[in-house]
Order: C-alpha cells, then structure tokens, then sequence
C-alpha cells in the first residue's frame, strides 16, 4: 500500500495529518491490518493531556489489545465518537474516516522527528 505522503508516522504504527497547530491520529493501515478486526476503541477523554509516547488509548481486536501512544504532546480537542459504535471503521478506512483523535500540539517541533512516508514504508519492508 502507498501510505499517505501528508501524514508522519511512528514506528509504533500510529500516523498524524498536521494541520497548523492540530494533529490529526490514527493507526496505519499496517496496523490494523495486523491487528485483524477492530471490535472496540478505548479513546481517551475531552482535554486529557498527552505526552509524546504516553498512552493515548487502546485499539482492541479478535486477536489482540494493542495501545495507542501520542506521538506528540498535546490536548486532545476531538475524538472520534463513531468508533464507539462501528470500531470497524479502523478496519475500512484506517487513514480516513478511521482517524481516533484530535490533539492540540503543544511543541510543534516535536513532528521532526516522525517518519514521513517513504520511511515508514522502509521501516515496514
């Protein structure tokens, strides 16, 4: 698969869609792929505060429970509240409609040191 070219990635398999001082986050194709079928999102509360690499919430699978880190610091400022009742989406549309949360980056500079696209698929081969 050809991953996004706007997104960042992490090498725990998270991507992020920057977009000024907000950071759009979700698990690559990859990782869901990976993870089989999603059956729920534990997806953090409005105004939690996140470290990078701190935990962010868990993506749950008929196979596994896997976390989800931040991979900026940041305020979370939206979630996802359709994965609450079709965590499938994850599945479907991993870089789309599948996104969990909306951080409000506290340390923009943070992003430099995220994969861009052809790393991530580097990283995977």
């Amino acid at each position: 698969m050809a991953y996004p070219t706007a997104f960042r990635y992490t090498k725990e398999h998270e991507w992020v869609q920057i977009e000024g001082k907000r950071a759009r986050v979700g698990i690559t194709d990859h990782a869901q792929a990976e993870l089989g079928d999603v059956v729920f999102v534990e997806l953090p509360s409005m105004g939690t505060v996140v470290k990078k690499g701190g935990h962010l919430g868990t993506v749950e699978s008929v196979k596994a429970v896997s976390d989800l880190f931040a991979p900026v610091s940041g305020k979370v400022v939206a979630i996802n509240g359709d994965l609450e009742t079709s965590p499938e989406t994850v599945n479907q549309s991993p870089h789309a409609d599948g996104w969990i949360v909306v951080l409000e980056i506290s340390d923009p500079s943070e992003a430099n040191d995220l994969l861009d696209a052809a790393a991530y698929e580097a990283f995977l081969a």
